[in-house]
């Protein structure tokens, strides 16, 4: 099984890089699913962290509400 793992991994990269060109109907079909697939799971790997434009807002809103009530 060891002797014939690089030949399935090369043939897993021909079957998502090329197979949407190259096979015929279904099979080039789900070539472009699993692409797809691959890509969004690679981009959801590292999501993006919105910072806050101001982490103090809703403390100084509080400050004041508090200020104003006095």
């Amino acid at each position: 099984m060891k002797r014939y793992a690089p030949f399935f991994i090369i043939g897993f990269i021909l079957f998502i890089t090329l197979g949407d060109k190259v096979l015929p109907g279904e099979l080039g079909k789900s070539s472009t699913q699993t692409r797809i697939a691959l890509n969004n799971f690679a981009i959801n790997l590292f999501p993006t962290i919105k910072r806050p434009k101001n982490p103090n807002a809703r403390t100084e809103k509080e400050l004041e509400q508090v200020e104003q009530k006095r």
